[in-house]
């Protein structure tokens, strides 16, 4: 089996299917780009949401969640690595979906590249079938084939700007994050303690 001669088939298709990839990539980025810009504009910093990310984390390693560590309570290793836990938690919910616009903005412009290749090569074979047709008939089919590379930059370029927008919110978003964790931290503690004096009460 001629290998040259099946990809050849494969490009005489054109860059037609190319340019569809591109527009329904460019479809799924601005849904996100919308729905982190609407992430980032409603979204607060809860300090209760650590808690709760806390408490799930240390109830789901089987770490005691009341009480203080000299009582049977949650050790401070123990708090640590639950702290650790909820600040990547929120860190993914910040971070949501950049990768698939850092990866269209870097990968966009050679999806519109390799459209223009098929492109040209369509153009060229047209050619040498043609007998009239002359120069005429490959440039046309060249400049078609340029609209890829042009709709893949048209792609690239606000999913980078975006990409780089929300990179900084996070890095924003990371500062807050530290200063509401110190608080969790505390919440935790004293929550913890309150629920081992409570207990005590109901045995008395």
């Amino acid at each position: 089996m001629d290998v040259s001669h099946q990809f050849l088939a494969v490009a005489l298709h054109g860059a037609g299917w190319v340019l569809w990839l591109l527009v329904a990539l460019s479809v799924v980025s601005v849904a996100i780009i919308l729905e982190r810009f609407w992430y980032f504009r409603n979204h607060r910093l809860d300090k209760r949401t650590m808690v709760a990310d806390m408490r799930a984390l240390l109830k789901s390693h089987g770490s005691p969640v009341a009480g203080p560590a000299d009582l049977g309570g949650p050790a401070n290793a123990d708090i640590a690595a639950a702290l650790d836990g909820a600040k990547a938690r929120e860190r993914l919910r910040l971070e949501r979906n950049l990768a698939f616009l850092a990866t269209l903005g870097s990968n966009a412009p050679f999806i519109g590249l390799f459209g223009t290749v098929l492109g040209i090569i369509k153009a060229f074979h047209d050619l040498a079938g043609s007998q009239a047709g002359g120069p005429s008939v490959v440039m046309a089919g060249i400049s078609e084939a340029l609209v890829a590379t042009a709709v893949g930059l048209m792609v690239a370029i606000p999913a980078v700007v975006a990409f780089n927008y929300f990179s900084r919110r996070v890095r924003v978003g990371m500062t807050q994050i530290e200063w509401v964790a110190h608080q969790a931290v505390t919440e935790v503690k004293a929550s913890a303690r309150a629920e081992l004096g409570y207990g005590e009460q109901q045995v008395a």
